[in-house]
Formats: structure tokens, C-alpha cells, sequence
């Protein structure tokens, strides 16, 4: 019996934007490990497969892909990994050492996506994708804009982000009805945040889930002393927070 199919994927056709893609790619990675995911058709692997001293992996869910790209660029099982990337046990890919990820990301599941490399970012010191170009501008956006949120400032406590360019429907086919871009994300030198990680990314997501309050009315729960509401901090609205202060809020709630 077949595994179950996987996301559903919008393939990429335009071969000038695929060699952009790879080209910008290369020209950041750390290391030679490289692991693309959800190759589909090969898009992106046709030109992977072309550059020399790279140690290059792909993980694809959908078993017709997986057949498919088997034909075309004769790729075994230890190169070709069948597996959804969400269940795959990242450390596993490179045996521990560090690696690399570039891809076309499903977009439904763009955003899981994301957040399962930063689980793992030890492992993953740069990363190219494929997004909606409302998510990949989300995910760059500074404090004050509109579509600063949780995903923004999570992957931004790890990652610097970059939108490097914009891809029309017509490079794809099926064509979606949404622009593209292509999103980089380079692992910062000192990543590991002054606080409380857990605790942090809890604040985070309880500052956002009402956006429109200010922080004294949505962290009610993490508050023991009555001081802190006077802080001037707790005034504001979480899209008017930058990284930093969300990591002094973190330490400040933590050592009451």
C-alpha cells in the first residue's frame, strides 16, 4: 500500500527563478551539508544535484515525488528520505552535525515548518524557502507594523530574516492566486536568549493573543507583584515591543 499522499503543492516551472533560488542560496550556507525539503518535481534539486562538494539530502512526504524524483535523478533511499518533514527527527538527517535547509514549503503548513527548524536551530544555521509573500513579510516585519506578530518576534529570538526577492503566480504551476517570496533566515552568532526560553516564548504568545489590550490586562497570569503593573512597559501593546524588551519583560516577570 502507498503512504498517504502529502500537502498539497504549487510546483515551481520558472527555471531562472529556480537557479535564483539555488544561487542565493549557496552563497550563504555554512558548512556542506545541504537538506532541501519538499523537493516535489525536482525544481530546485535539478540544480542542487549540479554543485560539487555539498553533502546534499532531500525529505519528501508525497510517494508519487518520491518516484518520481527516484526516476529522474537516480536518487537513492540514503539521499532521498521518504518521510513528513514535521515527524522527521531532525538531528537524525546529519548525525548530529549541522545542516542547511532549502525548499519550496507547502504553504498551508509554511509556519509549522518554520517553527520545527528553530525547535531544532542547533542544527540549522541558514534556511531558504519558498513562502506567501504575506507570511515571509510577517515573519520579517520590526516592531510597529501591522503584521508584527508571535511568529515574527519567535523566529526573530534566533534568526535574522531577510526577503531577498518576490515570485509571480506564473512561475508556477498550478499558478496560486498569491505571491511568492523567497525568505532568508540566517541563525545569529549568539542565539541563545538571556532568559527564561519557555517562560518567553509563553509571554509572547499571551501578549499577542489579544493584541488590541495592553500587556497589563493580557499578562495578568504571570503576575505576582502588584509593582510591575506600574512599569511603563505594561502599558503598551505587544506589536510596540521589540525583542529586547520582550526578553527584559521575561526576566523582569521571572525574578519577582
Amino acid at each position: 500500500m502507498k503512504p498517504k499522499k502529502s500537502y498539497g503543492q504549487n510546483f515551481l516551472i520558472n527555471e531562472a527563478v529556480s537557479m535564483r533560488i539555488v544561487g542565493e542560496f549557496m552563497t550563504r550556507i555554512q558548512g556542506s551539508n545541504v537538506l532541501e525539503v519538499g523537493p516535489g518535481k525536482g525544481a530546485l534539486t535539478k540544480y542542487l544535484l549540479e554543485v560539487e562538494n555539498i553533502h546534499f539530502k532531500a525529505v519528501e512526504a508525497d510517494w508519487d515525488m518520491v518516484h518520481h524524483l527516484q526516476q529522474t535523478f537516480d536518487m537513492g533511499p540514503e539521499q532521498l528520505i521518504q518521510k513528513d518533514f514535521l515527524k522527521l527527527p531532525l538531528e537524525t538527517v546529519f548525525e548530529n552535525k549541522e545542516y542547511n535547509i532549502i525548499g519550496n514549503f507547502p504553504y498551508n503548513i509554511s509556519s509549522q515548518i518554520l517553527f520545527r527548524i528553530d525547535k531544532y536551530r542547533d542544527c540549522v544555521p541558514v534556511i531558504v524557502g519558498m513562502f506567501q509573500k504575506e507570511v515571509a513579510e510577517r515573519i520579517a516585519s520590526r516592531p510597529g507594523s501591522k503584521v508584527y506578530g508571535v511568529i515574527s518576534v519567535l523566529l526573530q529570538a534566533h534568526y535574522i530574516p531577510k526577503v531577498l526577492f518576490k515570485v509571480s503566480p506564473g512561475s508556477f504551476f498550478p499558478a496560486p492566486k498569491v505571491t511568492s517570496a523567497i525568505l532568508l533566515l540566517e541563525r545569529k552568532k549568539d542565539y541563545q536568549l538571556p532568559c527564561d526560553e519557555k517562560l518567553f516564548r509563553l509571554i509572547v504568545k499571551s501578549s499577542f493573543n489579544q493584541r488590541r489590550k495592553m500587556l497589563r490586562n493580557t499578562l495578568k497570569p504571570y503576575v505576582i507583584d502588584p509593582n510591575l503593573f506600574d512599569l511603563k512597559i505594561m502599558t503598551e501593546r505587544p506589536e510596540q515591543l521589540s525583542l529586547e524588551d520582550f526578553i527584559q519583560l521575561t526576566n523582569t516577570i521571572n525574578n519577582q
